[in-house]
């Protein structure tokens, strides 16, 4: 059976300047066009907008943060969302960082285009040789889709891989003994009371001297004073960020002044790929959910009948 319905496209990242709607603005523009469904990624959708008569909410994210799903599930409203939609992307950045610290491709890259190859009376041989990565062992922290993505990538390139996630039967290693044993600790776990800030001063005190530290999930699993601390006295002998509490990196941070750090303003998720993904995700479930079938990626299946 085909059901003709009216679809408006208008998504957040279209928009310079940038517009997200608060709950307010959002239930406006969703009673002003007559929706029952909401898809949404960044927009709120909160309060007022679960006084709609609303069929189901699509957050095009892995975890539907931007939703309130008590509010959702108490008003009856399925919650649809995209796990493991960037899990790619995110891996791939993951890997790039890696090589960007470890073969010190800015300063590299700078020193090309500032006219300075032979700096100093050196040869870039000189100034920039590195171990390889094959060989080495990456520890990571958190075995999901990311984690998943990651280990076939790290294996590929002739990495030992090791793995701590107490909710993954095929992780190998407690985090302490991971700590230990890894050249490459990578983290790809999610933010909650047991993993937020994790990565302290005493979780870097267990590492090897000279490792390298690669976050390309959440700025929440680290304390960024003690990374910042271990890159100055060499402790770590690198790292490669890509997400900072707020958004933001505030200038003038010691961080920015560290040869040994890449910094990425989160931009591990930001692919034509992760879009593409996400849409066909949320478009395949609710097509199943009013089929009256069960969708595969529902936060609140309490709501089914």
């Amino acid at each position: 059976m085909s059901t003709d319905v009216d679809l408006i496209i208008d998504p957040w990242i279209d928009h310079s300047p940038l517009r997200l709607y608060n709950a307010q603005a959002l239930a406006q523009r969703a009673a002003d066009e007559g929706a029952t469904i909401i898809i949404c990624e960044a927009d709120e959708a909160k309060g007022p907008v679960f006084d709609l008569p609303l069929l189901a909410i699509g957050s095009t994210r892995g975890d539907p943060t931007n939703v309130d799903l008590a509010a959702a599930t108490a008003a009856g409203v399925p919650v649809l969302h995209a796990p493991g939609r960037n899990a790619d992307g995110v891996a791939e950045l993951a890997v790039g960082l890696l090589l960007a610290v470890t073969r010190h491709l800015l300063a590299a890259d700078n020193d090309v285009r500032s006219g300075e190859i032979y700096r100093d009376g050196s040869i870039p041989y000189q100034r920039f040789r590195a171990w390889q990565v094959a060989g080495r062992t990456v520890g990571l922290v958190g075995l999901g889709a990311v984690g998943r993505a990651a280990r076939w990538r790290f294996e590929g390139m002739g990495m030992r891989v090791i793995a701590a996630d107490p909710y993954a039967a095929d992780a190998t290693h407690s985090l302490d003994d991971l700590l230990a044993e890894a050249d490459v600790v990578s983290m790809h776990a999610a933010v909650t009371p047991d993993t937020a800030r994790m990565i302290g001063a005493e979780a870097i005190a267990r590492m090897k001297d000279g490792a390298v530290y690669i976050n390309t999930a959440r700025a929440g699993l680290h304390d960024l004073d003690a990374v910042t601390d271990a890159l100055i006295s060499g402790k770590l002998s690198g790292a490669g960020l890509d997400h900072f509490d707020g958004e933001f990196l505030p200038a003038g941070h010691p961080l920015t002044a560290l040869p040994n750090v890449v910094l990425a303003p989160h931009i591990g998720g930001a692919t034509y790929d992760t879009e593409a993904n996400h849409t066909s995700l949320i478009a395949d479930d609710l097509r199943r959910l009013l089929a009256g079938e069960r969708p595969l990626h529902i936060a609140n299946p309490e709501v089914l009948p």
